[in-house]
């Protein structure tokens, strides 16, 4: 077995039964490799993957993030319906949009209530409910 079949990344590929091709590895070492999770747009990965030295191209990238988001490894969230962030850590919990620095960060969980949804129209569920909490600084 060689070295890069043992990579954090690897092993996070897979849990989840995708086949851990050498861009699918480096993405995920990036995303997973240190233990903690984070909130990655495709092109702040992008940006990371350049500083690496590695060669995967912009759209190999896109493609990458959304077949871990199919089969579960992370979550998108949306932001303004057209920036989409991409979170490791995948158990329901709110977010804080920072945006004087166009920066998503986790949110307390504990301290956030919802009493009562809407009930779903006829012939529909509801499958998530995100929260993002847009922050600006003071000043």
């Amino acid at each position: 077995m060689d070295a890069e079949a043992t990579t954090t990344g690897s092993k996070w590929l897979s849990q989840a039964g995708l086949r851990p091709t050498r861009q699918r590895v480096t993405l995920a070492d990036l995303l997973v490799g240190d233990g903690q999770h984070r909130h990655v747009t495709a092109e702040s990965l992008f940006a990371e993957v350049q500083k690496r030295g590695e060669r995967v191209s912009l759209a190999t990238v896109y493609n990458t993030l959304r077949a871990f988001c199919d089969v579960g490894l992370i979550q998108e969230v949306t932001v303004d319906g057209s920036k989409s962030y991409f979170d490791t850590n995948t158990h329901d919990h709110p977010h804080f949009f920072w945006e004087d620095e166009n920066r998503l960060s986790d949110a307390p969980s504990d301290q956030l209530e919802i009493a009562r949804l809407p009930d779903a129209p006829d012939g529909a569920e509801i499958a998530s409910v995100d929260v993002v909490i847009r922050l600006r600084r003071k000043g």
